[in-house]
């Protein structure tokens, strides 16, 4: 049976670890070419080997690199098909508007909001040429409603990626460029984990909003991203597409 994404060529970005580096191993079980664009070279170039892609070092905060990590997918390749925009970082000092600083903002922002914004614009003009391509961007289920934990930074940028991804998703929609932002609730990654390490009681107070009673696995979150980048979603564009174990559906007073 051919996989769905047989001969696509797929970029993720931040796929040394958590969603990225499920993703990488799904969109490679699933036929697609994969690179990996991350800055963890040796982490990196492992997991591209590991499935006969191709590792591109990139700090997706830094346009010419970006810029340079498309045009080298397109060389090598011939095209860009799939991008699953996703690196993007939640550090435990980025916490209430009380107590987070300008620099820790501006950091996020960086990373989770303006990176997204220059991947996308470089890889815009490689599939309207093509007259095809699948953009996900990785947003939060805190995009569409308040954390329990504040991250303020980060909820902020989710936001902006949500929003982002819808407009783009409608302008580009009849140009065969789909565009849709991926919404996980909270997931068991390395992220999660540093986040919540030094404070049990802020993983329970986020936990117990989760109607499954637990943190998703990272496949879970990878197994959505083959659909929306697979042509079984090629009537799916510009949505917030949630995968958070009910967590948005659900009405839990806070602890």
């Amino acid at each position: 049976m051919a996989g769905r994404l047989d001969g696509k060529v797929a970029v993720v970005t931040g796929g040394c670890s958590g969603i990225g580096l499920a993703t990488v191993l799904r969109f490679a079980e699933e036929g697609a070419h994969v690179v990996v664009a991350d800055v963890d070279d040796l982490h990196g170039k492992e997991v591209a080997d590991g499935v006969g892609g191709l590792f591109v070092h990139c700090d997706v905060t830094d346009k010419d690199q970006v810029d340079g990590l498309f045009r080298t997918v397109k060389e090598t390749y011939g095209s860009v098909d799939i991008a699953f925009n996703n690196a993007g970082i939640s550090p435990p000092d980025d916490d209430s508007i009380l107590d987070t600083d300008l620099e820790t903002w501006r950091k996020v922002q960086d990373v989770d909001l303006t990176s997204v914004y220059l991947c996308c614009k470089a890889v815009l003009p490689y599939m309207l040429e093509q007259g095809r391509g699948s953009i996900v961007n990785t947003a939060s289920f805190v995009a569409v409603m308040g954390a329990a934990t504040s991250q303020i930074s980060y909820s902020a940028a989710k936001g902006g990626v949500l929003s982002m991804s819808r407009e783009l998703g409608v302008q580009f929609a009849r140009d065969g460029v789909r565009v849709n932002a991926l919404c996980p609730g909270p997931v068991n990654t390395p992220l999660l984990q540093e986040l919540f390490a030094s404070d049990q009681d802020r993983a329970q107070r986020r936990l117990v909003h989760v109607p499954m009673g637990r943190f998703a696995d990272p496949v879970e979150i990878a197994n959505a991203v083959v659909f929306l980048a697979s042509d079984e979603a090629s009537f799916i564009t510009a949505s917030t597409f949630l995968v958070d174990g009910g967590i948005s559906g659900a009405y839990v007073t806070p602890l």
